[in-house]
C-alpha cells in the first residue's frame, strides 16, 4: 500500500517553529516513527516551500498511490490551484494540521482543500498523520 505524506510551507521548520503550537519534534524524526509503525506500507515523504513543486507532486502521485496525506500549510487558506489538483488525480486525499485551524486567525477557518479531500484532521498535533494512516489501512 503506497502513501504518501505531502506537507507544505515552513512545515520543514517543524522542532524549531514555534514549538508551543507545533511541538519541539522535526519531522524527519517523527517520520522515522511512523516508518517503524507502519512496516508494512510504503510511506513516502515529501515537503515543499513552493506551491506548484506540490501541485506537481499531488498530480505525480494522484494515480498509482493508495493515499495522499496532505499538510498543504498556509496554501490550505488560499490556494485554489491545488484545490483543483485534488479535484483531478483519482487517489483519495486527506488534509492534516497540526494545530487547529479553528482555535486560530480567522482567515485560517476557510479551507480552499477540504471540499476535494475524504476527509481532514485538525488539531491533535503530530498525531494527525497517525490516524489519516490508519484510516487509510483501516478501509
Amino acid at each position: 500500500m503506497k502513501i504518501i505524506i505531502i506537507n507544505g510551507p515552513n512545515l520543514n521548520l517543524l522542532g524549531k517553529r514555534e514549538p508551543e503550537v507545533y511541538g519541539s519534534k522535526s519531522f524527519e524524526d517523527f517520520f522515522s516513527e511512523l516508518k517503524k509503525k507502519f512496516p508494512g506500507l510504503d510511506l513516502n515523504y515529501f515537503q515543499s516551500n513552493v506551491e506548484g513543486e506540490l501541485i506537481n507532486k499531488i498530480q505525480h502521485c494522484g494515480f498509482d498511490h493508495y493515499g495522499i496525506i496532505l499538510n498543504a500549510g498556509a496554501y490550505t487558506h488560499t490556494s485554489i490551484a491545488i484545490a483543483d489538483a485534488i479535484a483531478a488525480i483519482k487517489t483519495p486525499v486527506i488534509e492534516v494540521h497540526i494545530s487547529n485551524i479553528f482555535a486560530r486567525e480567522d482567515f485560517r477557518h476557510v479551507s480552499y482543500l477540504g471540499k476535494n479531500c475524504v476527509g481532514s484532521i485538525s488539531g491533535f498535533g503530530l498525531r494527525g498523520y497517525e490516524m489519516a494512516i490508519e484510516h487509510f489501512t483501516k478501509n
